[in-house]
């Protein structure tokens, strides 16, 4: 049977199968089924979908590559049995009948594998993609093909006297069976023969290509050259042909293959311990962000000129958050990610939160952590890669095998092309593995509740899972995904939350984590030092003001926060008056307002714009002139280069931002009006850009969209309806379009909308030309025909002049 039959002959709920575990087949979609089955065995196509078998699958894969053409599944059954049993050969072939039947209903889903039980094969393009399957080396006839046939025919006459046929058929019948050939050979050559037998099949040696003979060998690689156990391909390199390791391997294609996953090792957690560990740091993270863009409302940090945060800002935004580097990009990457933050501010451009922030901050904390948690897990960046500096770029293959789908072959960027580290929000961040790695990471802990399982065994894990994508990289994206999940708050000590899992499985996150939440407090405790103790998690707008009011000096079971004239101000800026102040302190105090803090506010509130500062360059306003004599006669004035123009004014060459920054450093307390002479209010939201749509979830773990799926296949199977038919007409003698009566074609028509069937028409191009369409016709009216046209998977309108004719299907 051939491929594309057998492809036509998989019925819709097998195709939207393959397509969904397959999406690169129909992007775009292709014309019809015939398209589909050669997109599915081009290479990138197929070596895409190799790296999402597990080993055991691969296995399946791999063994029936050994065998030229298709592979009876009882012989399949037995080479498999015998991987299994391993080198225990006293307890014989293992049944591997349910491993098996499991692995090759996956093969045939992603039509990897087709054809009837009695002779099973793979699909156009397998064997050649995987090139040296099990690590076996290429078959004798490839192997030798780049040698000259003198040295061919001299080595067939050496190693298969009196035989016939050219060099290259009578050395490769000798090796189809080289038992003898093999034992032959001196105990150091068979050693040599043992280190290439279970792969890599290559080898380096020097000058690989001279010629010898059996009487010139001197060594044990030349003896084996000679007997043509070895072949060189290469100046330096030598491999081993394919029917020599499977003879010194006993005829098995793999050993110590497992059937199913290696067990998870670990420590046990208790889960509901797990569960409120999770949680706690849940808030944490959503609090995090919530600081992190109600800060950089205020005092936005610069992008960089080549993208990015500045190092000193993170590290000032680390302390700011009391986290850090590492989480404290892990907070800015999520929140960009989820569209909080985005650059903006004009030309030189500033990092602001956007005005999606606004709409997320009202929301519940558990919704908010969904948002974050699923930003997290689907974004295609890695923030673990900031600030690191690397030595050189390295290289990765997955175990040997061809350079696969972005991860095999890939490099390990931890800093630009002049050596300096990676920025947080930088463009280079972007690793399009990254999201795969953290879903099968996490599904690795999915498959053990209640067990924080030891990195090794994750990765031993995930290397039986998707043995084609190890590597340095791969490794690298797992730890830091362990790491990150433990910070997000999906796990909890190192074991799954139970909101982590319903995160994973697509249920309500959200639900399982509110009851796990602690309970906010509207209320903090003011102390006579001029600090507050919030005595746990304040509510959100509480939250906003404390952190507006005074400055965060420690955090942990209870924050403490400290007043302090630079903060009072900060609240004066925002547009609050100092009665409000106190009489918010007095309403969300437990204990009653201590008499230095409320001086404090009231001192703060009276000198708070007295002075006012301008445009001039820079101007300075103020209704006290002794006032103004005093700043004139300060020494510290004297680089501010001011010149009185009035009384009550003084001009500045200074611009107005760096006039107001300058006097509060020399200790009064100006305010910047506009030039309409109102003050400037620095209100926490009034900074605010457009960011960019965060990132989506889709319902497939492979990114396609079910209902994307169906139509699909709807459009596929349209389309090859009408490729077979342009090919084999329906009713059309002679490979004719449809021809008739215009009266019958229009009574044709209408019956086919009144009784909502498919008809098959011809119809005649711009340029006169025949063709024919499948349509199914939804209405007639004006001269035109409006149907949804099958063979092109849309909506047309037809001139009824042009149609020649109407045919049945």
């Amino acid at each position: 049977m051939e491929f594309t039959e057998w492809i036509r002959g998989r019925t819709d709920e097998q195709l939207r199968a393959l397509v969904s575990a397959r999406p690169e087949l129909i992007t775009p979609v292709p014309a019809h089924l015939e398209g589909l089955a050669s997109r599915a065995g081009s290479p990138s196509a197929i070596a895409r979908v190799l790296d999402r078998l597990d080993r055991f699958t691969l296995a399946v894969v791999e063994t029936l590559a050994v065998q030229d053409g298709p592979m009876p599944k009882e012989r399949l059954r037995e080479l498999v049995g015998a991987a299994l049993a391993g080198d225990d050969a006293e307890s014989g072939p293992r049944d591997a009948e349910p491993a098996l039947s499991a692995a090759l209903d996956r093969l045939f889903e992603l039509a990897l594998v087709y054809g009837p039980d009695d002779g099973l094969d793979l699909g156009p393009g397998v064997r050649k993609v995987l090139e040296d399957p099990a690590g076996l080396g290429p078959r004798a006839v490839d192997a030798f093909r780049h040698h000259a046939p003198e040295q061919l025919d001299e080595m067939a006459d050496e190693v298969a006297p009196g035989t016939e046929g050219s060099g290259k058929e009578r050395l490769a019948a000798a090796l189809a069976q080289p038992a003898a050939l093999v034992e032959s050979v001196s105990p150091e050559a068979r050693g040599a023969l043992d280190q290439l037998a279970w792969g890599p099949p290559t080898g380096r040696v020097p000058n690989a290509r001279r010629e010898v003979s059996l009487a010139s060998a001197r060594s044990p690689i030349e003896e084996l050259l000679a007997r043509g156990l070895l072949a060189a391909i290469g100046e330096e390199s030598v491999t081993l042909p394919r029917e020599v390791g499977l003879y010194l391997r006993g005829g098995r294609v793999h050993r110590g293959l497992l059937a199913l996953p290696p067990p998870l090792e670990g420590t046990a957690r208790d889960r509901k311990l797990a569960d409120r560990t999770a949680a706690g740091q849940a808030f944490t993270f959503v609090r995090s962000v919530e600081e992190l863009c109600e800060r950089w409302s205020v005092e936005p940090p610069g992008v960089l000129r080549t993208g990015g945060l500045g190092v000193r800002d993170l590290k000032r935004t680390a302390g700011e958050l009391d986290l850090p580097e590492w989480a404290a990009a892990l907070v800015i990457e999520v929140a960009h990610a989820a569209g909080l933050i985005a650059a903006g501010g004009g030309v030189d451009g500033e990092w602001l939160p956007t005005s999606g922030y606004d709409l997320w901050r009202v929301r519940a904390t558990a919704d908010r952590w969904v948002t974050l948690a699923l930003t997290w897990l689907h974004m295609d960046r890695v923030p673990g890669l900031v600030g690191d500096r690397s030595a050189g770029a390295r290289q990765e293959r997955a175990g040997g095998a061809m350079p696969t789908s972005g991860e095999a072959g890939a490099t390990i960027k931890r800093s630009d092309d002049r050596d300096r580290p990676l920025n947080a929000l930088h463009t280079d961040l972007r690793r399009s593995s990254a999201p795969g790695v953290r879903a099968a990471t996490m599904g690795v802990l999915a498959a053990a509740p209640g067990l924080a399982p030891a990195r090794d065994s994750v990765l031993e894990r995930l290397a039986w899972e998707q043995p084609r994508r190890r590597g340095p990289l791969r490794e690298q994206l797992t730890e830091f995904a362990l790491r990150e999940a433990e910070q997000v708050g999906v796990t909890g000590l190192g074991a799954l939350s139970a909101h982590g899992r319903a995160l994973l499985e697509g249920g309500n996150p959200a639900e399982v984590l509110a009851p796990l939440l602690p309970e906010p407090v509207d209320h903090v405790l003011l102390q006579a030092d001029l600090t507050a103790v919030a005595p746990g998690p304040l509510t959100s707008e509480l939250n906003r003001w404390m952190t507006l009011t005074a400055d965060v000096e420690s955090k942990g079971g209870a924050t403490v926060y400290r007043f302090s004239e630079s903060s009072i101000r900060r609240a004066l800026d925002a547009g609050h008056g100092g009665e409000e102040l106190v009489s918010m302190l007095s309403r969300h105090s437990a204990t009653p307002v201590p008499q230095a803090l409320s001086y404090l506010v009231t001192d703060v509130a009276r000198r708070h714009g007295r002075i006012r500062v301008g445009t001039a360059s820079a101007y300075i306003r103020c209704d006290d002139p002794a006032l103004l004599d005093q700043i004139t006669a300060d020494r510290r004035s004297a680089a501010l280069r001011l010149r009185r123009l009035a009384p009550t004014v003084i001009a500045s060459r200074s611009s107005r931002a760096a006039l107001v920054d300058s006097l509060r450093a020399m200790g009064y307390a100006p305010v910047a009006e506009s030039l309409d002479g109102d003050v400037i209010i620095s209100q926490l939201d009034s900074r605010r850009t457009e960011g960019l749509a965060p990132v989506r979830a889709v319902a497939s773990p492979n990114g396609l969209d079910p209902e994307v799926a169906v139509a699909a296949v709807r459009a596929l199977r349209a389309g090859d309806a009408a490729h077979l038919a342009r090919r084999e007409p329906v009713d059309a003698p002679g490979g004719q379009v449809p021809r008739g009566p215009a009266t019958a074609t229009i009574s044709a028509l209408q019956e086919a909308i009144k009784q909502g069937v498919r008809v098959w028409i011809g119809y005649l191009d711009s340029q006169g030309n025949a063709t024919s369409r499948i349509l199914e016709p939804a209405r007639m009216e004006g001269g035109y025909l409006t149907a949804y046209d099958e063979t092109r998977a849309a909506v047309h309108r037809f001139a009824l002049h042009r149609i020649t004719g109407v045919a049945g299907l």
